[in-house]
């Protein structure tokens, strides 16, 4: 597989020039068998805590530590020869079935710090060949220099190592390399310097707790060399004591506190200064002792320190009127704001900031020459404003978060991230930005709303008053003669949705209509996903008024996210130039192919089978293998007719075991939330009862149905499945039983069919009763339950509900869906593996590992959850999952009854299908 990847890397790679794009995932990672995987340990694959990074001639060096307390630390470097050729170039073609992650590993040649792979002792005394926390090291290619932070040195290897753990040549800041001497400030001493640079013949140090770069105007040769030149002190014996509680050493363009990088493009000077939050620039490497710097990154000027640092607007636009005070608002961070910046890095065009306190880098396409200059992407976070990996609910790692960034390589055309806190190195790569960050959704649900309810009652009197306020926006509507509760509804949604200045669509946040016969107004979020759940809602009528209006709660509720997906999910892939023309899948083919018009859409470099491409959309399938992890790096490869190749920037799709969407109306346009795609389930009569309680030897239970009793007493063996799985046997044992029993897929319950098709099959009774044993007279017992009080609903299976052939209550109905993830038992999820783009053959009976619930509005249909009866992969279908509802039969007949699934936290687009009052026949 290397190989094939060494030709491809040689073969590929013109470079399409781009611009890095704000939120774009990493394309790469080294350490890790999957982008979120967080495996730790130590071998030539897997990684520490790994936190410093160089590169020079297709070859990538890693130290294995780092200075945050993270663990663990493995007290070693890493060298990754031919680093370019153990990945596919960026516009490479991967071949399918090349494994679950090809993008993903990345294997070291050689070790230095330790004599093997395996080895991460700390050697005390230290040697000439042990390092204690490494977190820095720079190279020409030529010779080697390591940040040995804990030992307080600097060791240096005249030419790079070949064998493992290889003896450095030259030891700085100690007298020999067996030596941690007290601590001095001289020429010569080092305390804990976590930055080290080779430019021009040049060696640079960050002296990070001697607050200080010194830099030597050559090589050193010898042992204990001392430096030529300091920065941030004035002489190379001032280092005074920092209090960093009551800080007492103020920033200016000579001082530092705490730099932690030092890098140079080879003809300015960068230098992470960690302590005052900013980077500093000189505009050339400076030969002279203290030389102020020439630029600073991330504070208005340079002696403001401060983390994100909003000075009054200076650096960061507001974003708001403060509603008490009137004085603007500002965000806490923006792109020109820094808090404890640890690294930073120029190719000589662009310069690249390690934020750690942001949890981001700072992209910058050309290089600053002004004070506080606005970085022009972000990678990391999604925006400029956010900081995810510090949020306390989001504890994932994920292809486009790169938690506390602690250093960068670049090699021309990737950047490499170290990323201690999930013991990786990513890898960016700037391509076309054809693929939005939320590009990528399930294609069942495609949005998840949030939405809410105004419920009107009471009686009318003309003149009161009643008042729907959104999100601050209060709406009042003032009754006239001959009103009625519908006409004050309808007299409030046109309020709602009229045009105003800045919103010609009505109120901003969410659209309104009318459920006719209910008197209700319902509420739906205009923003998708968990955005539109911050809309808050009231109502009110006038003092004294008759009239009621009741919301449904405070917010708006519901809302979700589509663009997590689950295994084996049909998603739709949203962008531009994403294909050369429409094409689709021939439905007589055994396999979706791989490429469809150009396309190819890759997860984690696996490419992924596809129902349809277009300029606009690509609707393919998730592989079944993304399970585990929760994320994936997406992107786009399109063949275009000249023989050119275009690969899109890589985003990240986050990943959930489970996330349902039900299938509705594909009609463009179609408004929130949309009719279901939903068909009437049997021909015949059916019913449910349900076995649950607690299993007790002695209690006996009687199931009737149409007057003929079956009863059954509990043994101490059985379970509520054995209990149901006897009452199947004796019901069907009866010749005469005018019913066909079974036991439903999911839960335990027995299903219930008329033998005789049609309307004659309705009606048939259903009871059922348990009474204790002689040794259960206390605690919980059996319980034995129809769902319905007969048979009812047949119609024509198959049949499509609509407004003209409604569900009933009671009735046995099938939506589709997608998303529902991983299936049991073992034999079905057997039948997946492997067989991404194939049509599921079965086994029919099968369930998804994560429980699947069925929920509706309150007051607009399904007032109480609707039964599942089943839910499983339907056989002959690719990603596609039915679902076996019982209709509950307490439910309000309504024309547009909502209706939504639930996997644990995932929850489903909401749906709407017509239910009509039950006629028993």
């Amino acid at each position: 597989m290397l190989r094939l990847f060494a030709v491809l890397s040689v073969c590929a790679g013109l470079g399409y020039s781009a611009d890095f794009l704000t939120g774009q995932g990493a394309r790469a990672v080294i350490g890790q068998k999957t982008f979120t995987a967080q495996d730790t340990g130590a071998s030539n694959t897997i990684l520490g805590a790994v936190g410093g990074l160089a590169y020079a001639a297709n070859t990538l060096y890693a130290a294995d530590a780092n200075r945050l307390g993270l663990l663990p630390n493995n007290n070693r470097v890493l060298i990754f020869n031919n680093i370019q050729q153990q990945f596919p170039a960026v516009d490479a073609e991967i071949p399918d079935n090349s494994g679950r992650c090809p993008v993903c590993g990345g294997a070291a040649s050689l070790v230095v710090g330790q004599p093997d792979f395996t080895t991460v002792t700390q050697v005390l005394p230290p040697t000439r060949a042990s390092l204690r926390l490494p977190t820095a090291l720079a190279t020409d290619g030529k010779i080697l220099a390591v940040a040995d932070t804990a030992n307080n040195r600097i060791l240096i290897w005249k030419s790079i190592p070949s064998t493992n753990g290889q003896n450095a040549d030259i030891v700085l800041g100690q007298a020999d390399f067996i030596t941690v001497a007290r601590l001095t400030v001289t020429a010569s001493a080092l305390r804990g310097p976590q930055g080290v640079w080779i430019q021009n013949g040049k060696l640079l140090v960050a002296d990070t707790q001697n607050n200080r770069v010194l830099i030597w105007n050559a090589i050193p040769t010898q042992n204990n060399q001392p430096a030529d030149v300091v920065l941030g002190q004035p002489n190379f014996t001032t280092a005074p004591f920092v209090n960093l509680v009551d800080l007492n050493v103020p920033a200016t363009a000579a001082t530092m506190l705490s730099p932690t990088s030092v890098t140079s493009d080879g003809t300015r000077l960068y230098v992470s200064d960690l302590g005052f939050n900013r980077v500093l620039i000189w505009n050339s490497i400076p030969t002279q002792n203290q030389k102020a710097a020439d630029v600073v990154i991330g504070q208005p000027n340079f002696t403001d320190s401060i983390a994100n640092n909003l000075a009054g607007g200076t650096l960061c636009a507001s974003n708001g009127t403060d509603p008490t005070s009137g004085n603007p608002t500002y965000p806490f961070r923006c792109a020109a704001t820094l808090s404890f910046p640890r690294y930073a890095l120029s190719n000589g065009t662009r310069l690249f900031i390690a934020d750690g306190g942001n949890d981001r880098i700072l992209v910058f396409n050309t290089i600053p020459a002004r004070n506080g200059a606005r970085a022009d992407a972000v990678l990391g976070e999604p925006d400029e404003f956010s900081d995810l990996p510090s949020n306390a609910t989001l504890t994932q790692s994920a292809s486009d978060l790169t938690a506390i960034p602690t250093s960068l390589a670049w090699d021309g055309e990737n950047l490499y991230v170290a990323d201690a806190t999930d013991y990786r190195i990513l890898v960016f790569t700037a391509q076309r930005p054809d693929l939005p960050l939320a590009g990528i959704v399930n294609a069942a649900s495609k949005a998840v709303y949030a939405s809410g309810s105004v419920t009107l009652g009471g009686s009318i009197t003309e003149k009161n008053t009643v008042t729907v306020t959104i999100a601050g926006t209060a709406y009042t509507y003032t009754v006239v003669a001959g009103d009625t509760l519908e006409k004050v509804a309808l007299g409030l949604t046109a309020l709602i949705n009229a045009p105003r200045a800045g919103s010609p669509s009505g109120d901003p946040n969410a659209f309104a209509f009318v459920e006719r016969g209910f008197n209700l107004i319902r509420l739906i979020a205009r923003k998708p996903g968990l955005d539109g759940n911050s809309a808050t809602l009231t109502s009110t009528t006038s003092a004294s008024a008759a009239l009621t209006a009741v919301a449904s709660s405070a917010f708006l509720a519901g809302g979700g996210s589509a663009a997590q997906v689950a295994p084996g999910a049909v998603i739709l892939v949203r962008g531009t130039n994403l294909a050369n023309g429409s094409a689709s899948a021939n439905q007589k083919a055994p396999q979706l192919p791989w490429e469809l018009a150009g396309a190819q859409l890759y997860f984690d470099g696996m490419r992924l089978p596809l129902f349809s491409a277009s300029p606009t959309e690509i609707r393919a399938q998730v592989p079944f293998s993304v399970t585990g992890s929760s994320s994936v790096a997406a992107w786009v490869r399109v063949k275009r007719p000249d023989g050119s190749v275009t690969v899109t920037s890589a985003i990240g799709v986050p990943v959930v075991e489970a996330n349902p969407g039900i299938f509705a109306d594909e009609t463009p346009g179609a408004q929130e939330p949309r009719v279901a795609t939903a068909i009437h389930g049997s021909s015949y009569a059916t019913g449910t009862i349900s076995v649950d309680g607690s299993i007790q030897k002695d209690d006996k239970g009687t199931v009737t149905i149409g007057g003929n009793p079956y009863v059954y007493t509990v043994l101490e063996a059985d379970t509520l499945a054995t209990v149901r799985d006897a009452f199947v046997k004796l019901i069907n044992a009866n010749p005469d039983e005018q019913v066909i029993a079974s036991a439903a897929p999911a839960f335990t319950r027995i299903r219930l069919r008329a033998k005789v098709p049609g309307p004659a099959g309705n009606g048939i009774t259903l009871e059922a009763k348990v009474e204790r044993g002689p040794s259960t007279l206390t605690g919980e017992q059996l319980a034995i339950t129809p769902t319905n009080a007969a048979t009812c609903c047949a119609n024509v299976a198959g049949s499509l509900i609509t407004q003209d052939n409604p569900a009933v209550p009671g009735e046995t109905i099938i939506l589709y869906a997608t998303g529902l993830g991983i299936i049991g038992p073992e034999e079905a999820r057997l039948a997946t593996v492997g067989r991404d783009g194939f049509p599921y053959t079965g086994p029919a009976s099968n369930i998804p590992l994560q429980f699947v619930t069925a929920t509706g509005g309150a007051t607009t249909g399904f007032a109480t959850t609707a039964q599942v009866i089943s839910a499983g992969l339907k056989v002959g279908e690719i990603g596609v999952y039915e679902i076996v509802l019982e209709v509950s039969p307490g439910v309000t007949p309504n024309p547009l009854a909502q209706f939504s699934l639930s996997q644990g936290i995932g929850t489903s687009n909401i749906v709407v299908i017509p239910v009509a009052a039950t006629l028993q026949q």
